[in-house]
């Protein structure tokens, strides 16, 4: 059974930082494409950033390019994603997902989701 679970997110004043990890479980880690999303009140479902098996090739939202790092540890089948100079627009249930291949902008490429974690950037 596939697992994935975010955690690290809170409360933090703009232009703070905060790092999210997801670990998973149940699936070859390594093969997979991972990827962050969030969902901000009210509003659909995006894209923040992906990783594939190679780590030198990522996938960044415009909105997010310069401020927020993804990474992943194999060995430790988690991914990361660093977040600085935080905004209040960046508030939302952030939320890993794992999937085989595909664009890693289209959501429906992921088959697996977590539960999410909330961020909340106060002004």
């Amino acid at each position: 059974q596939v697992q994935l679970v975010e955690s690290g997110g809170g409360l933090v004043q703009a232009g703070g930082s905060l790092r999210l990890s997801c670990a998973a479980s149940g699936l070859t880690f390594g093969s997979y494409l991972m990827g962050w999303y969030r969902q901000p009140p009210g509003k659909e479902r995006e894209i923040v950033a992906a990783i594939p098996w190679n780590p030198n090739i990522t996938y960044y939202a415009d909105s997010v390019k310069g401020r927020f790092t993804i990474s992943r540890d194999n060995a430790k089948n988690t991914v990361y994603l660093q977040m600085t100079s935080l905004k209040p627009e960046d508030t939302a249930v952030y939320y890993c997902a794992a999937a085989r291949g595909g664009d890693p902008s289209n959501k429906r490429s992921y088959g697996y989701w977590g539960q999410g974690t909330q961020v909340l950037v106060s002004s």
